[in-house]
């Protein structure tokens, strides 16, 4: 459904996309990830038209992003980080509006613009002037205009951008709908809103692709080990507590990370959850425990691992 291959952008000496190639087929839903400045929105307004690539190529339903331009916008809905709406506009008018401009008679434009009120919940807002809505209804009505030609393709560019945690919630419950039956592109530069709704990541620094999986093969394969932080007050010398921790059935490695006051750190790695184990391993030996406690890799942490990695790589190409 989407196709990018070897797509370069400069902006003067400023490299923006560097060489980025990947796929995404119909149906498919896929995060965007990437903090400010990595190049999401300029690949995004390069698959929506809007911006032409340096060099490479991009087609969104078969179609060339650049040599057949107005037939990609007829398969795509497009939503930027910052909504153009006309705040006069009362919102039923604003979506009318988008269908005229769409080419939509008016009967199928009555019949859209009233289920995509249903769908993004504005039903009852149908008559309340676009200028007088909160952010987040705002954004809503930005969705409602992306959808409103029912396009095969939605490219959604930080749909939750400066939300309250509240309407960042309704928002993702809208999106996870819409993946029932739209092939989604979402850019965002937070991670676990991204992780929560997309089964497929890809993360983008400095112009380049950096990993491309599901969260759960980027934790696996990226995120380094879980483990449990086990801290307690020892009177012995640590040789004999890590000698009895590495025992312990699942174990792969145990970090004595030192102390921590009164109390000595161990990070035990394993692929279960040995806190049970481990804890009744302190209380057989009269171990006084200050923390106890299972950690994963989370999808911040390997991005964050992904990007000190490339950095150093040193600068980017100009």
């Amino acid at each position: 459904m989407i196709q990018v291959r070897h797509l370069t952008r400069r902006f003067a000496r400023l490299v923006a996309l560097d060489d980025v190639s990947f796929e995404i087929g119909r149906g498919e839903v896929t995060g965007f990830l990437g903090p400010n400045g990595a190049g999401k929105t300029t690949t995004l307004r390069i698959l929506a038209g809007y911006l032409p690539a340096s060099s490479g190529f991009a087609s969104v339903a078969g179609y060339d992003v650049l040599r057949q331009s107005m037939e990609v916008r007829r398969r795509i809905g497009y939503l930027p980080e910052a909504v153009p709406l006309y705040g006069e506009h009362r919102v039923a008018e604003m979506l009318d509006f988008q269908g005229r401009l769409h080419g939509m008679a008016r009967g199928e434009r009555r019949r859209r613009v009233g289920e995509v009120l249903d769908l993004v919940g504005l039903a009852d807002r149908a008559r309340q002037l676009v200028g007088t809505l909160s952010r987040g209804l705002r954004q809503r009505v930005g969705l409602g205009v992306a959808l409103l030609p029912d396009p095969e393709v939605l490219i959604l560019d930080e749909p939750t951008s400066g939300l309250d945690p509240l309407q960042r919630i309704e928002v993702r419950e809208i999106v996870r709908r819409l993946a029932e039956r739209h092939t989604v592109l979402l850019s965002s530069h937070i991670l676990p809103e991204v992780e929560a709704v997309c089964p497929r990541v890809l993360i983008i620094h400095r112009g380049r692709i950096a990993a491309d999986g599901t969260p759960e093969r980027l934790l696996t394969d990226l995120g380094g080990d879980a483990h449990v932080r086990f801290e307690a007050r020892l009177e012995e010398d640590p040789a004999e507590p890590l000698r009895l921790l590495r025992a312990l059935p699942g174990v792969r490695e145990v970090c004595d990370r030192g102390m921590g006051g009164d109390h000595r750190r161990f990070d035990v790695s394993a692929d279960e959850d040995l806190r049970e184990e481990i804890g009744a391993l302190a209380a057989r030996h009269g171990w006084p425990l200050r923390e106890l406690s299972w950690h994963r890799p989370t999808l911040e942490e390997v991005f964050a691992r992904i990007a000190l990695d490339l950095e150093h790589e040193g600068p980017e190409p100009s």
